[in-house]
């Protein structure tokens, strides 16, 4: 089955031999190279451990004519496209679990790359390089769990503040698995299920879900803080008032605007942002200044009236001066 990190090896240039090989040609070049690297002719050796795990992996893939198929496409395409462990083709360039609601599962035919079903971990055609017997030699790779799966989900602005619940249910057999999202969880992170991937010899690998959360109209989340914005007077900002605004856990606290504040300003309400287990963050109140679309002729007459007594200020006089170069 296809896997990611296809994309990242040149399987050709691994066994030595070009693009166009016959079957023969892999099976001979793998050969000579099993000889080469294999555990029992380099004991202690990581270098030749990893180059033989390379080599066995490289000849599992282009030994097999539908996983080369597979491969070839994944390499013409430049790695432009994203795969699962549970194989391609799902809408979106996606493969593997999607929500209970249209989710799209490919469970592949269970097969990993670089693994071989004989018991020393090489293809039975090989079995008599080092006296046969089931492998090299005697050398028995450990058993591998199977590989993970991955999934995606999209949760509201208070699930992921709150924690949330999601079920995904794969197409192929209607089983449904239940993936509790934690509290204050971010756009972006993962969920891990254990033991919800694929079979393998040494267990199931695991599920792996990507979880995005929905924008808020009113709280925008920064780290562990929520951003809000406030409307307010002219009167209030310019006066000092004590405001009301609304917080995470649906109360709202009471916040101080001081006199004179300018439009832009933000004030910072301690602990009252995102709870995770690390702690707390804060909640971070930006003040607007609203600007009246209409005054009624008191309300004019009371502007004129605050214009003419603050004539003397002039909020631009150092513009110039700043502009210089």
């Amino acid at each position: 089955m296809a896997s990611q990190d296809w994309i990242d090896k040149d399987f050709y240039k691994i066994l030595g031999v070009s693009k166009d090989a016959s079957e023969a040609d892999i099976k001979k070049a793998y050969r000579k190279l099993a000889r080469k690297y294999h555990p029992d002719q380099n004991q202690n050796d990581a270098s030749a451990e990893k180059a033989f795990k390379e080599i066995t992996e490289a000849y599992s893939v282009l030994s097999d004519h539908e996983e080369r198929q597979q491969y070839d496409a994944i390499k013409a395409m430049g790695g432009g496209a994203r795969f699962s462990a549970g194989g391609a083709g799902a809408p979106g360039g996606q493969a593997g679990f999607e929500d209970l609601f249209g989710g799209l599962f490919n469970g592949g035919r269970g097969r990993h790359s670089g693994g071989f079903s004989t018991a020393g971990g090489i293809p039975p055609e090989f079995a008599d390089l080092f006296g046969g017997g089931g492998g090299f030699g005697g050398y028995q790779p450990p058993p591998q769990k199977g590989a993970d799966r991955t999934a995606t989900t999209t949760i509201s602005f208070a699930g992921s503040i709150n924690g949330t619940s999601v079920n995904l249910r794969e197409p192929s057999t209607g089983n449904v698995i239940e993936v509790r999202i934690p509290a204050g969880i971010k756009d972006g992170q993962k969920v891990r299920m254990r033991g919800k991937g694929q079979p393998g010899p040494a267990g199931a690998g695991d599920l792996m879900v990507t979880v995005h959360v929905r924008p808020h109209d009113f709280f925008t989340r920064d780290g562990e803080n929520i951003r809000v914005h406030v409307p307010v007077t002219f009167p209030e900002a310019a006066l000092g008032a004590d405001i009301q605004v609304p917080t995470l856990s649906g109360d709202s606290v009471k916040v101080r605007v001081p006199a004179g504040t300018p439009s832009g300003r933000t004030l910072r309400v301690k602990g009252r942002g995102v709870t995770t287990s690390k702690g707390s963050g804060d909640l971070l109140v930006t003040i607007d200044v609203v600007v009246p679309q209409k005054l009624t002729g008191k309300a004019e007459e009371a502007v004129r009236a605050f214009a003419e007594a603050t004539a003397h200020e002039d909020p631009r006089a150092q513009l110039a001066a700043k502009a210089r170069l």
